[in-house]
């Protein structure tokens, strides 16, 4: 872990606990949002993802500490577009997902070759974030369309 710059990768696990909290903040407002014939399964998935948000965010801080640092208290940026129906808020949620991945891979070219415990946590991340991205994706496709809609 010597060879690591710590402050850069305290201040990058800080913003990555920030945006996974937003995620929290996001995906409890959406689930208080969906209404319809499946709102329940629905619902259930956005409360899951708010779960997990907040797994991912925990982790981050624990890393934060385990380096010396003091994580965050900060939630990242929160944007209310008034947009309830399951697309815009799916697109909405593929745009967080996209953002979340970016810093894990952020993180991983920090990391990379010089501490194997964060290494394999960026990689492990960016596993979940990318399977995330695939689950809205498929969510977003009509009934029988097998091509991807967003590239990840």
């Amino acid at each position: 872990m010597n060879d690591i710059e710590k402050q850069q990768v305290i201040d990058l696990l800080n913003n990555i606990m920030e945006v996974e909290l937003a995620g929290v903040v996001r995906y409890t407002h959406y689930s208080l949002m969906v209404f319809g014939y499946n709102r329940i399964p629905i619902v259930s998935w956005l409360k899951g993802n708010a779960d997990e948000g907040l797994v991912h965010a925990h982790k981050a801080g624990e890393l934060v500490t385990l380096l010396g640092g003091h994580p965050s208290l900060k939630v990242g940026p929160l944007l209310e577009t008034q947009k309830h129906d399951i697309g815009d808020i799916l697109r909405e949620s593929l745009g967080h997902e996209k953002s979340a991945l970016a810093l894990y891979y952020k993180l991983l070219h920090l990391v990379e070759g010089k501490s194997v415990l964060f290494e394999e946590y960026a990689r492990e991340m960016i596993a979940t974030e990318e399977l995330h991205l695939d689950e809205v994706d498929k969510m977003l496709r009509k009934p029988g369309d097998i091509t991807p809609c967003h590239k990840t």
